[in-house]
């Protein structure tokens, strides 16, 4: 672990895992890979990165298991609900707010259409932005759903992981964290196989875990399968946490993590349960596992140490900012039928310029709002 905090910890005292930190960030910049191929795609099927909806699988298990280090043995001392959720607030929400915004500039900009080409006022794009500002779902069908597609945050879509996020952190201040280790055994062994069930079963469609983003069907089901398994998965392993002994723990990780996110579509249409197998065995055997590596290794050298701060640094802004700029690339790529190899300059652009943005919205915005409330409502009178 290193000595000094990183860039998320501005409301939290301990120090973290800093190889965590940096496979968080791969996983996010994977993630960007993987929606700029669902603009050439038809289906779950034959899109060609096809996994980097499991790294909200592993954003879950390394949240469960760094709240649990972080707040676990505070709660008999000096910690309150109140102070907890203060404190998550603060290091989530400033993003939730700039990823609504601009969601709502990129939408302008697009024409304020829907997919269909119908077109949306700006008094209910103005009623979609405040929604995305709270977390509140978008109806599907509604006026406030403007996309048209069905997600519950159609301004920004990866803000559906954050809702589910902040419903593991109230759950675990309300209950969770009062489970003895066996209890909270039980709830990932029974949360485990009902995720797996969800996969092989084939109630996403396409016997995948790319759920949670809408409220159609059985989607948010999904959701909150794939939240109460890995974070209490996480959360268990900070208790029972005893590190090994692996060499280059983070490159060996990352290798690994860039693998299972990008392996083609498993099976096919007629065989989606195979797909299922492979997306549970991810989520629940693989993901837990290099989390626990990534948590036994150390840094050896200063390069590996300031790459791996970096890319914690940036995870959580390129995660929540990125995908209002995807839409505005789809739109482009739709409207004039491009290929890949067509726009694949543009695509490089828009992968490096996510990361400055990124970056820009941490040291100019995020770092400086998180001080600012950190001093005003965590400050001991």
């Amino acid at each position: 672990m290193q000595k000094t905090l990183s860039s998320s910890a501005f409301s939290d005292s301990k120090p973290h895992y800093e190889l965590l930190d940096g496979l968080r960030g791969v996983a996010a910049l994977l993630v960007i890979w993987y929606h700029v191929f669902e603009a050439f795609a038809t289906s779950p099927i034959d899109q060609k990165f096809n996994h980097g909806y499991l790294a909200v699988d592993f954003f879950f298990i390394l949240s469960g298991f760094v709240i649990g280090y972080a707040y676990d043995d505070r709660w008999k001392m000096t910690m309150t609900v109140k102070d907890f959720v203060k404190r998550r607030l603060i290091r989530l929400h400033p993003m939730v707010v700039m990823g609504a915004i601009l969601g709502a500039c990129t939408f302008y900009i697009q024409g304020s259409e829907k997919w269909d080409g119908s077109q949306v006022s700006l008094s209910v794009l103005m009623l979609a932005m405040l929604l995305n500002l709270f977390l509140i779902p978008a109806i599907p069908g509604s006026k406030v759903e403007v996309r048209g597609n069905g997600e519950m945050y159609p301004l920004n879509g990866p803000s559906w992981s954050l809702f589910l996020e902040y419903i593991g952190n109230i759950l675990y201040a309300l209950f969770i964290r009062r489970l003895s280790t066996k209890s909270l055994a039980l709830l990932v062994s029974l949360s485990g196989i009902g995720l797996a069930a969800f996969a092989i079963s084939g109630l996403s469609g396409y016997g995948h875990l790319g759920v949670g983003w809408t409220l159609l069907d059985y989607n948010l089901i999904g959701g909150f399968l794939r939240l109460m398994f890995s974070f209490s998965a996480g959360l268990l392993m900070s208790r029972v946490f005893k590190p090994v002994k692996i060499r280059g723990a983070f490159w060996i990780c990352s290798l690994v993590i860039a693998v299972l996110l990008s392996v083609p579509y498993v099976g096919n249409k007629e065989f989606s349960w195979i797909n299922g197998i492979y997306d549970s065995v991810c989520a629940i055997l693989l993901f837990p596992l290099l989390v626990y590596w990534g948590a036994s290794g150390k840094t050896t050298d200063k390069w590996t140490l300031k790459i791996c701060k970096f890319f914690g640094d940036i995870s959580y802004p390129v995660y929540i900012v990125h995908y209002p700029f995807m839409y505005l690339f789809y739109a482009w790529v739709w409207n004039n039928d491009l290929t890949f190899g067509q726009v694949w300059p543009v695509v490089l652009l828009l992968f490096f310029g996510n990361i400055l943005f990124a970056y820009l919205c941490l040291k100019l915005y995020d770092e400086p709002i998180r001080r600012w409330l950190s001093k005003r409502f965590l400050s001991k009178k």
